[in-house]
């Protein structure tokens, strides 16, 4: 059984330093996105990457390597999606969230 729907795709770009009250930023976001019962969030880690200060972070580089881009990626529907912004409103003081529509293609296994 295949399903076609639109919907709305979240990703957060962030360092993977950045903190939320001693926790890592995209694990709160993960945890805030759960609780608020989004469909999933997965975090992805770059492997190479500069933002605003333009400082190139790399895997390659041991001093730099520390500070990789990371980001959190959340897909659900457009009206639970900019429900969430309030929620990063208040923990992503320095990064990149972008909200873009995606068609979801999906196959289910018939049930049983």
């Amino acid at each position: 059984m295949k399903s076609h729907e639109t919907a709305a795709r979240l990703t957060i770009l962030v360092g993977e330093n950045d903190q939320y009250r001693h926790r890592p930023l995209y694990a709160e976001i993960v945890h805030r996105a759960r609780h608020t019962g989004l469909a999933g969030a997965s975090v992805f880690r770059g492997m190479e990457g500069y933002g605003a200060s333009s400082l190139i972070h790399t895997s390659r580089l041991l001093s730099l390597g520390e500070d990789l881009p990371v980001a959190v990626v959340i897909v659900d529907t457009r009206e639970k999606i900019t429900a969430f912004l309030a929620e990063l409103d208040e923990v992503v003081t320095d990064g990149l969230v972008l909200v873009d529509e995606v068609e979801v293609h999906r196959c289910r296994t018939p049930p049983r």
